[in-house]
């Protein structure tokens, strides 16, 4: 089984349970562990920097570079990242358990992303950040 299915299977296993708080180092290490299969696919060394204080930013950003369709999910890593502080920082909040199962979702549709990336290099080519769009929508802008 390759990293990247083990990753998809544990995720899977912590969905399929009751919400814990307790998870959340591992969802976000999760997320890490996937954008590193990204950035290794690219044939890269995984950063082992942090931006903002986390280094599933600092991988996102090193796997978006000369790749702006992978920018398609920068929110989905932020959202993870914030999840992730809403439970360290407030882990007796009468709404931990439905942010844990959020954040299991995010982690998840963070994982489904990269996984279908490395199938389908056009993933993501609908983000607003992606060249593709960026010249359509300037030549309309232009063309007016």
């Amino acid at each position: 089984m390759t990293v990247l299915a083990t990753i998809g299977v544990r995720l899977d296993e912590l969905i399929a349970k009751p919400p814990a708080p307790a998870d959340t180092g591992e969802l976000l290490t999760l997320g890490e562990q996937a954008l590193e299969q990204w950035v290794i696919a690219r044939g890269k060394e995984p950063t082992r920097d942090q931006r903002e204080g986390f280094r599933l930013l600092a991988l996102h950003h090193q796997g978006a570079e000369k790749e702006p369709s992978f920018n398609a999910c920068r929110e989905t890593c932020r959202e993870l990242v914030y999840h992730y502080n809403l439970l360290t920082l407030q882990p007796e909040h009468p709404e931990s358990d439905q942010r844990a199962r959020m954040m299991g979702w995010i982690a998840n549709h963070l994982f489904l992303f990269i996984s279908g990336k490395m199938e389908t290099e056009q993933l993501g080519d609908f983000c607003c950040a992606s060249k593709p769009v960026r010249e359509t929508v300037d030549a309309e802008t232009n063309a007016q």
